[in-house]
């Protein structure tokens, strides 16, 4: 182990260490901008496909500051597109869980821990519920206080809104009976396992684009599951990427089709494929196989489908 000992370096300073590694810098105001309102640490991430490889970490001849830029402002709208289809697929599972669940188990279902596998840790997730109770200003909770005494916490659809979409995928995984998974599954036209797997990955992509993290060129921490007979089709699988390299079952390829995938059910007007096409056309130069997509992807009749207006 040996003792961190980089010091810190003002942005004049962060920019000349990309400029003595091969870094071409035609507008060097403009890059200082950028470094001074973005950090060099965020968009060093970005420079990584640009360099030779080697340990002095020099840059490939005819790499600019703009190349880096694009990448970087691609790589946000692509989070926000994400982030879109996420807000619309989020919605519908929160509302699909609390519409099966308290139809058939009644308005409190979450209060019974028989509704859960077993080792499930239901009593922190009453004590998570509670605590939200009390923080949230919502005036539907407001109301439910001051006009009943029991139960205790409000009824499934107030709580499904107050659940943070990773509590609520582990809900839906740890339902106890298979039968509500899959009748739940069976709105999104796929089957429960693959439904439990989505979740769980749209769940993690969301928060990277929370925390505004990198999508492109990152594998994925929980990858999701490739559906065997799905009942709207499926991604193309016997795929050349440009880079070999690249594993793409941990890439953003997979998020992006159970997203569109979902979305066909969710709403089947919506226009979503059609902007992830504009967006990618928009930046030929950004490399499709960081992402895991090949670089024909859009011949694929998955993406023609009814879903990408």
């Amino acid at each position: 182990m040996t003792t961190f000992c980089k010091p810190p370096l003002p942005v004049t300073k962060q920019l000349q260490v990309w400029v003595d590694r091969g870094l071409q810098v035609d507008d060097p105001a403009s890059a200082k901008h950028y470094l001074q309102t973005i950090g060099y640490y965020r968009l060093s991430a970005y420079t990584l496909s640009f360099q030779s490889g080697g340990s002095d970490h020099s840059f490939k001849p005819g790499t600019s500051f703009e190349d880096v830029r694009l990448l970087y402002n691609f790589d946000r709208a692509l989070r926000l597109l994400v982030l879109d289809a996420i807000e619309r697929v989020e919605v519908a599972v929160r509302a699909t869980i609390n519409n099966h669940m308290s139809l058939r188990h009644g308005a409190h279902w979450y209060m019974e821990e028989a509704r859960f596998r077993a080792g499930y840790d239901h009593k922190a997730l009453l004590a998570d519920i509670e605590r939200q109770c009390r923080r949230s200003k919502e005036t539907f909770l407001r109301h439910y206080k001051d006009a009943y005494t029991s139960p205790r916490l409000p009824p499934s659809w107030m709580v499904t809104e107050l659940l943070t979409y990773g509590q609520l995928s582990r809900v839906y995984d740890n339902l106890a009976e298979f039968g509500d998974q899959k009748a739940i599954a069976r709105v999104f036209e796929i089957n429960a396992e693959v439904l439990r797997s989505w979740v769980q990955s749209i769940a993690y992509v969301r928060n990277l684009c929370a925390h505004h993290s990198r999508l492109w060129n990152r594998e994925l921490g929980i990858a999701p599951k490739v559906p065997r007979h799905p009942q709207n089709g499926w991604i193309r699988r016997d795929v050349q990427l440009a880079d070999p390299a690249v594993d793409p079952n941990k890439r953003l390829y997979l998020i992006l089709a159970s997203l569109a995938y979902l979305l066909r059910a969710v709403n089947p007007e919506s226009s979503w494929c059609g902007r992830l096409k504009g967006l990618l056309a928009e930046y030929p130069e950004v490399s499709r196989a960081h992402m895991g997509m090949p670089d024909d992807w859009e011949s694929d009749s998955f993406w023609g489908s009814p879903v990408a207006k």
